[in-house]
């Protein structure tokens, strides 16, 4: 293999690709394709660690994440030239611990053989864990289409200069179809979002090197996680095109109503000395009503919408409640209270996300929250509070309070699981359900007592999410804890510990202040303006299409123009961020008409106009949305 021919060539030059079964490479073309390591030669001795100079100046000049790493663990160059070493097959091998090479007992093609896709699909990805000294990752490299991505997670450093050292990877890592990735958790899932395209339109393979995992139990260990990563993002990918048309939808069509309904950027500040009691709806809030209905006077209470029914019944009116959910199942919450007019004089804190007609429904006072992923994150983020709100109204109360200035925090309720069938406490919409416990969804534990309690992936990461902010907050955390999951970082309490009531004061008048403040800022904002677009975006789009379609009419002459076009087109979607959230599914779509697909015709171009009038009917609605008269609020 010519490591130094460009990568428009790859087609050419990739060794043992034939049309229908793929052509077995012996142990020497195995040699030769997979490591590059051609001998100059009739002497046929290896050159160790030829490449390792140029790939690793290219890693430091772009900048590379792996580059740092590699920097910041410093490994020895002395042991890779010690363990590299040719076996008595003459095949380039790895010196394990225990000397043994990694390919003594069986070779390569045992492996790596099938890591190449019998489906040559446009678009699709590898993800590799554990590269070895690169013989997997070269094959796949040399028999996917130039499209395919691949990622390599390699936990070890020695092992990555290893492979850095035989191949010249720049062409690859030049062109975006090769990239190294820290094995760190944060730096995988940030790389294999990358992969959002291949996940919706194509496909993803999954490699392990098995010949790694002889090395030692980090190998196996990272490729769970990175499998863990994969399923989660793949799971996201599909609902997400949902939530975000949903989301984004609700959030136009609330618009005009949350800025008649004010502002929460007014709080910043204004709950300073304010202990909040944040009430969850956890099967232990119930065992804990007596002594919350006891010092009601002295503490600040806030909880869900969804909560409010139960709390009703407990006899605990809360100060604030809050909802995120965009589900229209969120209308349950009221209809489980057996008075709406338990909430009249209950401040309501909604997402902007939220289904326009729960909210419409809702009695009392009412103030809009923006949160992060919607119009709001790049259009308002210097005018307004848009918060990152995490996936659990726990979550969001907390960090809203926060934000505001809270000192303290007392978690009720807040089990983030459950014990036996009920999952809720009385009251919450969930609660008439009898759950079983299913070890596919369904995590089993014990809490502070022994006692075998049941939560999910959902609450597991609220748990995380809440830790995170205490460690990073000067506040003080108690858990009035009821038997569920363990809070880290916050002091467990028992009802004993409450009987003055004295942690749930709040110092001075803030509880007041902060009401106040509350009041005030449920007055109309100044309301932004926006100039529509709509017109301007048929032009372009008209336009462009018009030249799509003169270019279809000689479509295999002008495949590669064809793909440009409909990339500008990408581009031009994505570049005004009001309209952005909203075009999410046509973005994403445009994306596979330009990744994943080898040819285009005339099913492409029916593809691509129908993705059109879904553009021109969102930038419509939008205009319209967002126009001062408001016709189109719920």
């Amino acid at each position: 293999m010519d490591h130094g021919a460009p990568l428009g060539n790859l087609a050419r030059i990739r060794p043992g690709r034939v049309r229908g079964r793929q052509k077995t490479a012996n142990r020497q073309e195995w040699q030769e394709i997979c490591l590059g390591l051609v001998s100059s030669t009739k002497e046929g001795a290896m050159e160790i660690n030829k490449y390792l100079a140029d790939n690793l100046a290219y890693l430091a000049e772009t900048g590379d994440p792996v580059g740092r790493w590699l920097a910041e663990e410093n490994p020895d160059p002395a042991i890779v030239h010690e363990r590299l070493h040719r076996n008595a097959s003459g095949i380039v091998d790895w010196r394990m611990d225990d000397g043994v090479g990694l390919f003594e007992k069986l070779p390569p093609p045992f492996f790596y053989r099938d890591w190449r896709p019998k489906e040559q699909l446009e678009g699709a990805g590898t993800i590799i864990v554990g590269v070895g000294i690169g013989y997997g990752l070269n094959h796949v490299l040399t028999g996917t289409p130039d499209s395919h991505k691949v990622l390599v997670a390699e936990p070890r450093p020695e092992m990555l200069l290893a492979c850095l050292g035989q191949t010249d990877y720049r062409p690859y890592l030049r062109h975006g179809k090769l990239r190294f990735v820290p094995p760190r958790a944060a730096d995988i899932e940030l790389a294999i979002q990358n992969f959002d395209v291949s996940f919706l339109f194509s496909r993803v393979w999954l490699r392990n090197d098995l010949a790694c995992q002889q090395i030692g139990p980090e190998y196996p260990r990272l490729g769970a996680l990175v499998k863990a990563k994969m399923e989660s993002l793949s799971v996201e990918l599909t609902t997400l095109r949902h939530k975000q048309e949903v989301m984004v939808g609700n959030e136009l069509r609330n618009y005009s109503r949350a800025m008649d309904e004010g502002s929460l950027a007014r709080m910043a500040g204004m709950a300073k000395g304010l202990t909040a009691v944040l009430l969850g709806a956890g099967p232990s809030l119930a065992g804990f009503a007596p002594v919350l209905r006891e010092h009601r006077d002295k503490g600040f209470y806030a909880a869900a919408l969804q909560t409010l029914p139960a709390l009703e019944r407990l006899g605990i009116k809360p100060d604030l409640c809050l909802a995120i959910d965009f589900n229209d199942n969120m209308m349950q919450s009221l209809d489980n209270l057996r008075d709406l007019s338990f909430a009249a004089d209950i401040p309501f804190v909604y997402s902007t996300k939220m289904d326009p007609a729960v909210v419409a429904r809702y009695p009392g006072p009412r103030i809009p929250l923006w949160t992060q992923g919607g119009i709001g994150t790049y259009v308002l983020k210097d005018q307004e509070l848009v918060l990152d709100a995490g996936g659990n109204v726990s979550v969001t109360l907390e960090r809203l309070l926060g934000w505001a200035g809270a000192e303290r925090f007392v978690f009720v309720g807040c089990d983030l699981s459950w014990q036996g069938e009920r999952t809720h406490v009385d009251g919450h919409h969930n609660a008439v359900w009898v759950h079983t416990y299913n070890p596919r969804d369904d995590v089993k534990l014990n809490n502070l007592h022994g006692q075998t309690i049941y939560t999910h992936m959902g609450f597991l990461a609220a748990k995380r999410d809440i830790e995170k902010d205490i460690a990073a907050s000067s506040a003080g955390f108690f858990n009035l804890y009821g038997g569920g999951v363990v809070i880290d970082g916050a002091v467990n309490l028992g009802p004993a510990d409450l009987a003055s009531g004295e942690l749930f004061a709040s110092r001075g008048a803030a509880k007041d202040v902060f009401l106040s403040a509350l009041a005030r800022a449920a007055s109309p904002r100044v309301r932004p303006i926006f100039a529509p677009k709509a017109a301007s975006w048929a032009t372009s789009l008209k336009n462009a299409s018009r030249r799509l379609e003169k270019l279809m009419r000689k479509a295999d002459k002008h495949q590669q123009e064809i793909k440009d076009l409909l990339s500008q087109i990408q581009f031009f979607t994505r570049h005004d961020p009001l309209y952005m959230p909203y075009l999410y599914n046509e973005i994403m779509d445009l994306a596979g008409l330009v990744q994943t697909k080898k040819r285009y015709g005339v099913k492409e171009l029916t593809a691509f106009k129908a993705i059109r009038g879904r553009i021109l009917e969102k930038t419509r609605e939008i205009d319209a949305c967002l126009a001062p008269s408001g016709s189109w609020a719920a």
